[in-house]
């Protein structure tokens, strides 16, 4: 028989692959990547759009030549009469008026920025009035930064509420923590690279938020699905029910993340790439790193912390402790498997097992679910009546 490709196993959920018994591995990667994002928010910060940290923009004709020699001008332009400074982006835009090159540099006052124009009209040899202008205060980046992260703490609030509501407070918080990380890692690339951060960055920013939600729920409600009254069987411990519902749904994942990359890469690579909107580049890039970075935390991430809290869960620990016991009482031959023949020995008429009493006493059946707990009974009493039941009757009395 032809061995089966580990596509074919993960399509059916065989794969086998064990990411949370790996788990101190991944907490090892994430802690370590969150520390390179959490520095490089402090050293290199962000390199903020003209919207966040306040600027000039000029634009002027397509029809001057190209995109490279409009820019070189500009910067001429600035170098004489902007105090040096240079073009911070320069990009193609069109219009129902035509098309024409958007540069984008520091702030200027009101004087700098009209010699500039003057200058730069005299540069490309066209007239001032077909260059326009705008000033940006970075007060306004500064708004919508505080309404961004006033959505994204309600946002929070309210996922928070969801998940408890529906699942429980330990899924909750893997969930959140995912979340978390999720978008400081997205962060942390763009601080790394040196992308622009532009308001439609911040769009793209609490759009991946419901999408790495999605990936997390999707997963949690198949965990739930397999440990449900796990307790009631020795079969599995929490970590193994919680790693096969991650291998049942890691194709569903997979092929969730990649249909969703898919148009926002053609977004990214062509819309932006091919077409040169930038206004698309700076959502399709935040969108498809986000969303990448959003697969690989909901199934790395958030399954095992997942496991990781449920196991300080008392009644949990002492089902994975039974579970391990019978395991090893079945490793030494202390006891049989379920399903396994019966080893025994002859004593006289009557059949004795030879099994240890303290191993199955321990890895024995697990308590059905709701039971209560077996009360001790004296030795010797059975039904709550003294031994021999009669109490001072005599010998082969009958009891009336």
């Amino acid at each position: 028989m032809a061995k089966t490709g580990l596509a074919s196993r993960l399509y059916r959920g065989e794969a086998d692959l064990n990411i949370v018994g790996r788990r101190k591995l991944w907490f090892g990667v994430a802690g370590v990547l969150v520390l390179i994002a959490v520095l490089s928010f402090a050293i290199r910060g962000f390199s903020l759009g003209i919207e966040f940290a306040g600027g000039n923009s000029f634009q002027v004709p397509a029809s001057v030549g190209t995109l490279d020699d409009a820019e070189a001008k500009v910067n001429g332009a600035l170098q004489s009469k902007g105090g040096g400074v240079k073009v911070v982006t320069a990009q193609k835009v069109g219009s129902t008026e035509g098309e024409y090159y958007e540069m984008r540099t520091p702030q200027l006052t009101p004087q700098q920025a009209t010699d500039v124009k003057t200058e730069i009209a005299q540069e490309l040899g066209i007239q001032p009035s077909q260059i326009s202008g705008d000033q940006v205060s970075e007060a306004w980046g500064s708004q919508v930064t505080q309404r961004a992260l006033l959505g994204l703490l309600i946002f929070i609030a309210v996922v928070a509420v969801y998940l408890i509501l529906r699942f429980e407070w330990r899924m909750a918080a893997a969930a959140i923590a995912s979340l978390l990380t999720n978008l400081v890692l997205t962060a942390g690339i763009y601080s790394l690279v040196g992308f622009e951060v532009t308001p439609s960055t911040i769009i793209g920013f609490l759009t991946i938020l419901g999408f790495a939600l999605y990936d997390v729920v999707v997963v949690f409600d198949k965990v739930q699905e397999n440990t449900r009254g796990i307790t009631a069987n020795n079969n599995m411990t929490y970590g193994e029910a919680s790693n096969l519902a991650l291998n049942q749904s890691l194709m569903r994942s997979l092929n969730t993340s990649v249909v969703a990359l898919l148009p926002v890469g053609g977004l990214l690579f062509i819309g932006a790439g091919l077409l040169g909107a930038g206004t698309l580049k700076d959502l399709g890039l935040v969108l498809f790193v986000g969303m990448a970075v959003a697969f690989l935390t909901s199934i790395l991430l958030a399954t095992p912390l997942l496991v990781l809290l449920k196991n300080q869960d008392p009644r949990i620990a002492a089902h994975n402790k039974r579970v391990l016991a019978r395991r090893g009482a079945i490793a030494r031959g202390e006891i049989a498997p379920k399903g396994a023949p019966r080893v025994a020995t002859e004593a006289g008429d009557d059949t004795v097992d030879t099994v240890d009493p303290e191993a199955a006493a321990l890895a024995g059946s697990a308590p059905k679910v709701g039971a209560r707990p077996a009360g001790k009974r004296p030795t010797g009493a059975r039904g709550g009546r003294p031994a021999g039941g009669g109490g001072n009757r005599p010998g082969g009395a009958k009891r009336r």
